[in-house]
């Protein structure tokens, strides 16, 4: 068996661009699926697959530790830069999923069966809706309540809300105030059996991300994502460390050395690792190892695309530190014209039962992917207020 091309499939999907991975193999109708988005970096993640593509034609795709050893170590430059590892991920997801196609069962049978008998989902404010979710002023913690209630409507347990504003390195009380009030009036408006988490999006400066921090830690949040930028690993620790909130992060590490790193300072509680980005199923298992040796839970970041939740959904079946899946639904009307899934959403709970289908348990509809091509995607530009580059 070997593989014969490797191909990218280009969706635009409003704030991003999926970038679907199908490897071809010699054998009729064996294909594996991987997804490799990433935001503002289309056409690189398309060339970069087509650069690795060159180590791999002809190569048995089931010997998937090797193929991904050619891949981080050959072409001279490893593989821990965020446009390779990801190119990377696509390609070895799609790699599991022909290697369970080929044995006839799901990803997570060959990583030793379910740990669990379902997944529990949480969601954004908004289902994915880019204005709800990203430009939902803190100035208006009313709509963030009312957002809350849609989600809990919609039969969410759990919901991630952006409560936090774009701050200059140090700034009074005033964007410590409003994003206090934002998850004041999400709490009150769904109660305390539901979930809430904040995300900063590696907005603030470690001090400023310690102050919201403290602010919000009265109101019980599930965890508080992203309180500074991931390279401040040793500010992420003092955080973690200065609050009851479990602090999570991790999205935009790529490979294992920094995640050893992270582990090491205690710098969070949750780990975030996103196959799609850490160079897919085969790092995020040695990832997912030293986590448990750190009692540090998984909650993968995964609002791209279906690969990736069928993935993140694989994953979370086959490892017992996982506690949570991100998912989107909401972010375009035809996100489930675009792919056949395996796994089942119970809509009442927003749980999942396992997939039964063979690897992924997914296919793409290919000819619906080519009704949304490339389109490049919207700019998102932050600025403070005195004209100064900040972090969208």
């Amino acid at each position: 068996m070997k593989i014969e091309r490797i191909e990218t499939l280009v969706c635009h999907a409003r704030m991003r661009n999926w970038v679907f991975v199908k490897v071809i193999t010699d054998q009729p109708g064996l294909v594996g699926w991987g997804e490799a988005t990433l935001e503002w970096h289309t056409r690189g993640i398309v060339g970069t697959i087509e650069d690795l593509s060159s180590l791999l034609i002809g190569e048995d795709p089931r010997r998937v530790e090797h193929l991904w050893q050619m891949m981080w170590r050959q072409h001279f430059w490893h593989g821990s830069g965020v446009t390779r590892s990801t190119a990377m991920a696509g390609i070895d997801l799609a790699l599991w999923d022909i290697l369970g196609k080929v044995h006839g069962v799901p990803c997570h049978q060959l990583w030793g069966g379910p740990v669990r008998d379902y997944i529990r989902l949480y969601c954004h404010l908004g289902g994915g809706n880019m204005e709800s979710f990203y430009q939902t002023s803190t100035d208006n913690a009313a709509q963030f309540a009312e957002l809350a209630q849609k989600a809990v409507a919609d039969g969410f347990t759990a919901f991630k809300s952006m409560a936090v504003p774009p701050t200059m390195p140090i700034e009074g009380l005033k964007p410590i105030k409003a994003a206090e009030a934002c998850v004041a009036s999400m709490r009150e408006a769904v109660g305390d059996d539901i979930d809430i988490m904040v995300d900063c999006h590696a907005r603030p400066s470690p001090a400023m991300g310690l102050q919201f921090a403290k602010a919000l830690d009265p109101y019980g949040l599930y965890f508080f994502e992203e309180p500074c930028w991931p390279e401040s690993m040793e500010s992420l620790a003092r955080i973690n460390a200065a609050v009851t909130t479990p602090i999570a992060t991790g999205e935009r590490l790529t490979h294992l050395a920094a995640f050893r790193d992270l582990f090491a300072l205690r710098g969070c509680e949750i780990c975030q690792l996103d196959l799609t980005h850490c160079g897919g199923f085969t790092e995020a298992r040695r990832i997912a190892a030293l986590a448990d040796a750190h009692r540090i839970s998984l909650a993968p970041h995964n609002p791209q695309g279906p690969v990736s939740t069928a993935a993140s959904l694989e994953f979370g079946f086959s490892q017992p530190s996982y506690i949570i899946c991100e998912s989107v639904h909401e972010d375009v009307p035809w996100r489930e014209d675009v792919v056949e899934e395996g796994f089942v959403i119970d809509p009442k709970t927003r749980t999942v039962t396992p997939n039964e289908k063979p690897g992924l348990g997914i296919s793409i509809n290919e000819a619906e992917v080519k009704k949304h091509p490339f389109e490049q995607e919207t700019v998102q530009r932050v600025f403070y207020r005195d004209g100064a580059v900040g972090d969208w």
